[in-house]
This record gives C-alpha cells, sequence and structure tokens, in this order.
C-alpha cells in the first residue's frame, strides 16, 4: 500500500518526520489508505511556499478572470469524478453514498459559484465634502490557513478553498486527520489544473501540532476553522499574539420547534432528517425537538417507529439510509453520553445502543422526558442523539430554544405565517428554517451566533472573509493645503 503524501509548493512530498497514519473505513474497521503524518515543520514549510507566493511572486495580483478560470477548470474536472469522489467519500468518512453525492455536486457549484463571484463589481464610491474623489477597494487579506473537520470532508474544504482563491489569497489548507482522502484526490485535480507554485499547499496531521501552527504562525494572515466549540476557542488563543483575522464555524444544539397546527407528516418527517442525517455528525443538526404539549402524545409515537424503520448500515450499500460514526472513540463519547441521560432520569424511547460486530453503528436514540439542565439537552453529542422538550406557548418555546451558549441554527413548524415570522426573528441563531430542516444554498451565509463562531462563509459574506477593505482618497485640486502657511492665516 503506497503511501499518500502532502502536497507544498507544487510538489507532492512526505513528511519530515517520516511517519505514517492508517486511514480507516469506518463501516468495516479495515486500513484503506496510508497517508504520510505532517509536522510542524512541514506546515512551517507550507506556510512559506504560500507566502512567497502571495508576496514574492505575484498571486495576489493576479487578474480576477485568471483566478476565475482556474477554479472553474478544477470545477469541471470534479464534475467528471463525481462518482469516483463520492464512491471514496462514503468508504473514508462512512455516510450513506446519495449524501455523499450531494456533496460532491454541491462542491461543484461551491467553485463555480465563487469563480463566478470573482469577477463581479466590488468596492463602492462615496460623496465627500471636498475636491475629493473618494472610494473603496476590497484586496485580498494575504495568506490563508484552513483548518477542515471530518463530517464533510470535501465540500467544507471546498467552500474554504474556492473563496479564498478567488479573492487572490495564498492557501494552506489541512483536512481532519481521519479524513484526508477526497481532498487528497482534489488536490491531483488542482495540480493538473496549474496553479502557480506555492499557491494552494495541503498538509496533513495533528491539529494539536499542524492545526496550531497555522493559527499562530506569524506570515498567516487569517485562519479558518471548522469544528467544535473547544477546538475552535484554541485556535483563538493561539491567534492572539499576531491577530490575525480569524473565522470560526464552530458548534450547535439546535431547537426544532413544532407547534400543534404544524403539517403533522412534514413535521415528523423534517424531525427525523434534522437529527438524523449524517448520522446526527451536523454541526447544525436540530438535536433539540421542542414539541407543543397538546401534540406529544400523537406525534412521538410515530416519531418512534419511523426512527426504529431507519435502515442503518454500510454506507456503501444503495439501501443504507444512516452510516457509522467516524471512529472508535467518537462512537464511545456518543455512547457514553446516553449513559449520562439515563442517569439524568430522562426517558430512553429508541435506540440507545451500538450495533453490529465491526463498524461503528449506533442506533438512531431518542430521550423524552428532559429538562434544561440535562447535559443531553445542554451539550452538543453530535451524534444520532435526539431530546425531546414540550412547551406550553410560543413565549416558552422561544425561551427554551434560546437557552444555550449556541446558536448555529433552528427551526419553527407551523401553519401560522405570522407566528412562524415573529418566533423564526427572535431565535438567537444564525441559520434558520420555516416548515423545513437543513436545506442550505451556497449563495446564502452560513454561521452562528453566541458560541457556535465567529464571521460567516458561504455566499458574498464568504468572499469579504478573505478580503481587506481599503479606503483610497485622490485630491483633484492639487494645490499645498496651507494649514502651516502663517503669512496666509495672518
Amino acid at each position: 500500500m503506497s503511501v499518500k503524501k502532502m502536497y507544498i509548493n507544487n510538489q507532492w512530498v512526505l513528511s519530515k518526520g517520516e511517519e505514517i497514519r492508517n486511514i480507516i473505513n469506518p463501516a468495516t474497521e479495515e486500513i484503506i489508505a496510508q497517508v504520510t503524518e505532517g509536522t510542524v515543520e512541514d506546515a512551517k514549510t507550507a506556510i512559506q511556499a504560500a507566502h512567497k507566493a502571495f508576496y514574492e511572486d505575484g498571486w495576489g495580483e493576479t487578474h480576477a478572470r485568471h483566478r476565475a478560470q482556474l477554479l472553474f477548470n478544477v470545477a469541471d474536472k470534479l464534475e467528471e469524478e463525481i462518482e469516483s469522489f463520492s464512491k471514496l467519500e462514503t468508504l473514508n468518512n462512512g455516510k450513506p453514498l446519495r449524501e455523499s453525492t450531494y456533496d460532491i455536486e454541491d462542491a461543484v457549484n461551491q467553485l463555480r459559484y465563487y469563480a463566478g463571484l470573482a469577477t463581479k463589481p466590488s468596492g463602492q464610491v462615496y460623496d465627500v465634502p471636498d475636491d475629493i474623489q473618494a472610494f473603496v477597494v476590497r484586496e485580498p487579506i494575504g495568506v490563508v490557513g484552513q483548518i477542515v473537520p471530518w463530517n464533510y470532508p470535501l465540500v467544507m474544504a471546498v467552500q474554504k478553498l474556492a473563496p479564498a482563491l478567488a479573492a487572490g489569497c495564498s492557501v494552506v489548507i489541512k483536512p481532519a486527520e481521519q479524513t484526508p482522502l477526497s481532498l487528497i484526490k482534489l488536490f491531483e485535480i488542482i495540480d493538473d489544473v496549474g496553479f502557480p507554485p506555492g499557491v494552494v499547499n495541503l498538509v496533513l496531521g495533528e491539529g494539536a501540532s499542524v492545526g496550531a501552527e497555522l493559527a499562530r504562525n506569524p506570515l498567516v494572515d487569517k485562519i479558518a476553522f471548522t469544528g467544535g466549540t473547544v477546538t475552535g476557542k484554541k485556535i483563538l488563543e493561539n491567534t492572539i499574539d499576531t491577530l490575525k483575522k480569524t473565522s470560526l464555524e464552530l458548534g450547535g444544539k439546535s431547537p426544532n420547534i413544532v407547534f400543534e397546527d404544524a403539517d403533522f407528516e412534514t413535521a415528523v418527517d423534517y424531525a427525523l432528517f434534522a437529527i438524523f442525517a449524517n448520522q446526527g455528525q451536523v454541526c447544525s443538526a436540530g438535536s433539540r425537538l421542542l414539541l407543543q404539549e397538546t401534540l406529544y402524545e400523537k406525534f412521538v409515537p410515530e416519531l418512534v417507529k419511523r426512527a426504529e424503520e431507519i435502515i442503518v448500515g454500510n454506507g456503501a450499500d444503495v439501501d443504507t439510509e444512516m452510516g457509522p460514526l467516524i471512529s472508535q472513540q467518537h462512537m464511545e463519547k456518543v455512547l457514553s453520553y446516553i449513559e449520562i441521560g439515563k442517569e439524568e432520569g430522562a426517558e430512553l424511547l429508541c435506540g440507545g445502543n451500538r450495533l453490529y460486530d465491526k463498524g461503528f453503528f449506533v442506533s438512531p436514540t431518542i430521550f423524552g422526558n428532559t429538562n434544561p439542565q440535562m447535559r443531553i439537552v445542554k451539550e452538543e453529542i453530535f451524534g444520532p442523539v435526539l431530546v425531546i422538550q414540550t412547551f406550553k406557548d410560543e413565549e416558552e418555546a422561544i425561551s427554551l430554544a434560546n437557552d444555550s451558549i449556541y446558536g448555529l441554527a433552528g427551526a419553527v413548524f407551523t401553519s401560522d405565517g405570522a407566528r412562524a415570522q415573529r418566533v423564526i426573528r427572535k431565535l438567537r441563531a444564525g441559520i434558520t428554517w420555516i416548515n423545513t430542516y437543513h436545506p442550505t444554498f451556497n449563495e446564502a451565509p452560513w454561521g452562528g451566533y453566541k458560541q457556535s463562531g465567529i464571521g460567516r462563509e458561504l455566499g458574498t459574506f464568504g468572499l469579504e472573509a478573505y478580503l481587506e477593505v481599503k479606503q483610497v482618497n485622490i485630491n483633484l485640486n492639487v494645490q499645498p493645503s496651507g494649514w502651516f502657511d502663517k503669512q496666509k492665516t495672518t
């Protein structure tokens, strides 16, 4: 089994530390690949290459049309290989093939969206009370370090890479240790397309070493991270000395509010989709179901019945509806939370156990009889575990929904349009839905309130995150100011 390499300064290289990491299929626990394990020294080499590309070799001054064409070329080649990328994503991450296919298609669209956005008008002109032509321009931030999570390995890498490169930044990107394979394969396309040396670099390795170096290195002008809130805080701490620009897309414990007048079938369907899609390993998952009390007796039995019918298995099987968790360690963490829920007195309505002898499978799990003080209600579990809370009226629903350190996402199901608008406007969350859950678009900003992060990705906001704003003032009446001319003033 040949060892897969990193991509630094347009060269495929092995780590200077000479260590190797085994990559595991979470559905079978088999070793599917070996990759070189990057070090701090490797990260520094990549950062220096990116710094040279931007500041010395002219990447930061390239024309938008040229950058756009490179991204279009990557998109075209990725589109030709959607099937092979999807299979690799499922093999490495475990998610069902139908979800992987959607993710790769989305990555193609992201590349084209930002390629198109690169050439569109930007900046502004403003009127000032003087003989001055005043305007604003936007310029690339510079060298960007990007750290990608394991739950959406390729699409979340592309939603960082595409806007950064469209803006004219140079990049060093690090995938999650568990799921580097699809991003390595993307870099084969990037290499083939022909970006200039050092513009876009791939470094493998642990977050505690390689990721920390990206965050603290003074040659890195911006860090973009998606992952857990605890790790996000460490990233932020590592940026303090350099005060670099920072984007953090972190955790959530998002409320899905269902009123008694909601369309029943739709609400049940999306309650399941909100938490069990991608095995619940979604930062915006609807992990707290807030049910109006009068609906509980009708809603919960149907929800439990449908949850128990979900087909859990190897994501490569066409019938699979929910795959394994990412690793042994993460599975044990999720199972420990289930035990915590039982100990706290919550009622286990279904699931709660590991499935099968091989693979990191956990059954769809639902808890009832919860209260806001329980850890399973307050803390992000990041697995297929749903907790149900009940409310009497609109005011209590809003209060329960906002009772969280997080503020990433939230939804409202009701047939009352005015109520839907009232509740959504009062939710302290950055991503919200009415009578649906999870649909997201490359055109719309992604990010949260409170401890769910800093900044936004996607949409025009995602491009602006990689741009500095500069004001320019041009004197149209070129003559001395006379400010210190004593003869004139006397």
